[in-house]
């Protein structure tokens, strides 16, 4: 049998398979140099024998060449940098990244298998057929499926421990216990970071653990079902809130089972509410129909536009901006309102000097009920550093007072509001700059710039450019900061630099 033409590697493997250790069950780096190195010296995919650091080498025809991790990858480690690239579809790059993750162990064997294929037969690339191919693209879905699932049926339980008591300012901790198929723990916890960015959480797994304290993911040991914690209050809300949304009228227990499998319900609180609810979801439907049809009700009274008198009382100033902000949320004059989780109104002090005026909430914006807190609002914080104003003295606002958006998955991805959507919110920024009365109002994009002048202004020709209102009032137009965060990173902070002398009004 053929082994690598290496007289260091003739000495330690002789007449036998070639064992390759990899630092992980999920060590894509170290499966891609080892399989450059392994190409380049034409080793067949039957002479390989692949294992992960996760578990001993145990190959009854290769016990007396078994070598430590660490010297496999000092031996190869020069081999392993210097070898060729090789080139393959793209197609296969994905499809490595998420297969290597299965829990299969024979996935090292199978990936380098196609990937000599690949290179030996062209004939490969146009085969969907292909029995190693389906079973890799199989793999690969199965990986994807896990996740979907660890994302869908996470459960989170609260842990008051002593480092809240010690800084309660940091928040409770939120753990939970999840027990995937595959090895998709790391690959899928920047997902749970950027879903749960504002509180502290870990997720508890046999193989790996997660932590998040507000700013970093760290990565440790597995951990047993007991150390997960008890039910707490919030998960007996969360059940009350299950039962009551309960639908007898749809169920379908083949596609619910379909959906959410049994092997996970044994971790999730509210299976045990599966079975007395499927058994008495026929007699439920049967009250449902046999009761009387209720009158239709008008979920809201529609809402008229504040008198400028009352925006502008002086007597109450904070009572006035506070009735402001309940009547918006209140609002329904365009289709917005009813989706958004509340109202984002002005902030900032009455008579300032200044009026910043965006485009519409975004979605840290519309969670946290104020103007300018994502990230467009940092880069307009920096901005406010660095020409010497303090965001207290200024008032900052939007033309549109509710997040439009669409769902994608569990994201939601702004949408940029119509005319008519920015016409029924006129009135609302009209009182707010009548409560205000500032000096100078800075149109911050297209949107804003069209609630203030009233009619469309092309911003990258007049950006920076002072314009004036009917009502005399000065306007400044310039790029929003959501423009500036959407350009290529090389092009970033020259476009800011630019920005910023616009917003220069000294």
């Amino acid at each position: 049998m053929g082994v690598m033409n290496d007289p260091l590697t003739n000495d330690l493997f002789p007449q036998a398979l070639l064992p390759v250790t990899l630092q992980g069950p999920a060590d894509l780096e170290g499966f891609r140099l080892a399989a450059r190195a392994l190409l380049a010296q034409q080793m067949l995919p039957e002479q390989v024998s692949w294992h992960s650091s996760d578990a001993p080498v145990q190959d009854l025809f290769a016990s007396d060449i078994t070598v430590a991790v660490e010297a496999t990858t000092a031996i190869h480690k020069a081999a392993f940098s210097n070898a060729p690239p090789v080139s393959v579809p793209p197609e296969f790059v994905t499809l490595c990244e998420t297969a290597i993750l299965h829990s299969d162990p024979n996935r090292f064997g199978l990936l380098y298998r196609i990937l000599w294929r690949l290179v030996h037969e062209p004939a490969l690339r146009q085969d969907p057929l292909d029995a190693d191919m389906v079973k890799a693209q199989q793999m690969a879905q199965a990986v994807r499926r896990d996740k979907h699932k660890m994302k869908a049926f996470v459960r989170f339980r609260t842990v008051q421990d002593e480092t809240f008591r010690n800084n309660p300012e940091g928040g409770p901790l939120h753990v939970a216990w999840f027990e995937p198929e595959h090895h998709i723990v790391e690959a899928i916890a920047p997902f749970f970071a950027r879903r749960f960015t504002q509180m502290r959480w870990a997720v508890l797994t046999p193989e790996r653990s997660i932590q998040w304290d507000g700013a970093q993911l760290t990565f440790g040991p597995g951990a047993s079902k007991s150390d997960a914690p008890p039910p707490d209050a919030g998960e007996k809300l969360w059940l009350t809130y299950y039962e009551n949304i309960f639908n007898p009228a749809r169920l379908k227990l083949k596609m619910m089972q379909k959906e959410m499998p049994r092997k996970y319900w044994h971790n999730l609180p509210e299976a045990v509410l599966i079975a007395p609810l499927a058994a008495g979801a026929h007699e439920r439907s049967a009250n449902m129909v046999d009761e009387v049809a209720a009158g239709p009700k008008r979920r809201l009274p529609t809402i008229k536009v504040l008198p400028v008198t009352m925006a502008a009382d002086e007597d109450a100033p904070g009572r006035s901006l506070a009735t402001l902000r309940d009547l918006t949320n209140h609002c329904r004059e365009c289709p917005i309102g009813a989706c958004a989780t509340q109202s984002v109104c002005g902030e900032g002090p009455l008579q300032a000097k200044f009026m910043f005026v965006g485009e519409q909430p975004g979605d840290q914006e519309d969670l946290q009920g104020r103007p300018f807190v994502g990230p467009a609002g940092q880069l307009l914080d920096r901005a406010f550093d660095e020409l010497g104003i303090q965001r207290g003295d200024v008032f900052v606002s939007n033309a549109v007072k509710h997040f439009k958006y669409e769902l994608r998955g569990k994201r939601r991805i702004h949408k940029t509001p119509t005319q008519r959507e920015a016409a029924a919110c006129q009135h609302w920024l009209d009182d707010e700059i009548a409560m205000v009365q500032p000096r100078l109002l800075v149109a911050l994009g297209a949107t804003a710039a069209r609630s203030l002048l009233g009619r469309a202004v092309p911003v990258l020709a007049n950006r920076g450019q002072v314009f004036e209102r009917d009502d005399g009032r000065k306007v400044l137009v310039t790029l929003h900061p959501s423009a500036l965060l959407r350009l290529p990173a090389e092009e970033r902070e020259a476009a800011y630099a630019a920005w910023l002398a616009d917003l220069d009004m000294q």
